[in-house]
């Protein structure tokens, strides 16, 4: 299951940018202002490279996203194998179709300390992360994001802009390694039906977690 927190880290963190308008002054925080001002959905391609704390490239992933908000997004790995992470507003689904598995965790549980609830909160972001101008390279705007948390979920997150908006995130784990994350084909506030943020497990599928309570109302006479 490695691939599978790995990518949940990096959809967790890549959906940071959307809520950080106030977070410091500078360039980087002019281009992310002026790519988060009235953003309630988006949708685009990603591709992903791993590199951990030797130096050593692991092999790279690419697949969509999507987000709306406050809490939902979807997260598809297509390619070099399948993988599907969805948040739903309660709880998030982790489904592995090679190993027929699906892990279910309460999305609140997955947000203690992380970036996500800022796409909409920014006072959690005034809270609990510090940001600082990074200056440029690579022909990008950088703006880094470090977690005032005492256990947090990773060392920073670096956000890369350029003129149409978040083109890079790159950022290093608390085991030391690295995650580089490039956007592409963003669509802003399109329409996202709603089965896009729902999810239910495949016939056959193994459930681990925390899986909703179904309730039903009792049958009148």
């Amino acid at each position: 299951m490695l691939r599978t927190r790995i990518l949940f880290c990096a959809a967790v963190v890549a959906l940071s940018f959307a809520g950080l308008a106030q977070a410091a002054a500078g360039p980087a925080r002019q281009r992310l202002d002026a790519f988060a001002t009235g953003l309630h959905s988006l949708k685009g391609r990603f591709t992903q490279t791993l590199t951990d704390a030797s130096g050593h490239d692991a092999k790279g992933s690419s697949g969509t996203l999507a987000l709306e908000a406050p809490r939902e997004f979807r997260w598809d790995t297509l390619a070099p194998y399948k993988q599907t992470i969805v948040a739903d507003g309660s709880r998030v689904w982790l489904y592995d179709p090679e190993l027929e598995q699906v892990t279910v965790r309460v999305q609140s549980t997955e947000e203690a300390h992380s970036p996500l609830t800022v796409v909409t909160d920014l006072k959690q972001l005034d809270r609990d992360f510090e940001v600082t101008e990074q200056g440029e390279r690579d022909g990008l705007t950088w703006l880094r994001m470090t977690s005032k948390a005492k256990d947090p979920q990773f060392d920073y997150a670096d956000l890369g802009f350029d003129a149409q908006g978040l083109k890079r995130m790159v950022f290093r784990d608390q085991l030391g390694a690295v995650t580089d994350i490039r956007f592409s084909d963003w669509q802003r506030n399109v329409g996202l039906p709603p089965s896009t943020f729902n999810f239910t497990p495949p016939p056959g599928t193994d459930v681990i977690g925390d899986l909703p309570v179904i309730t039903t109302q009792p049958l009148k006479d």
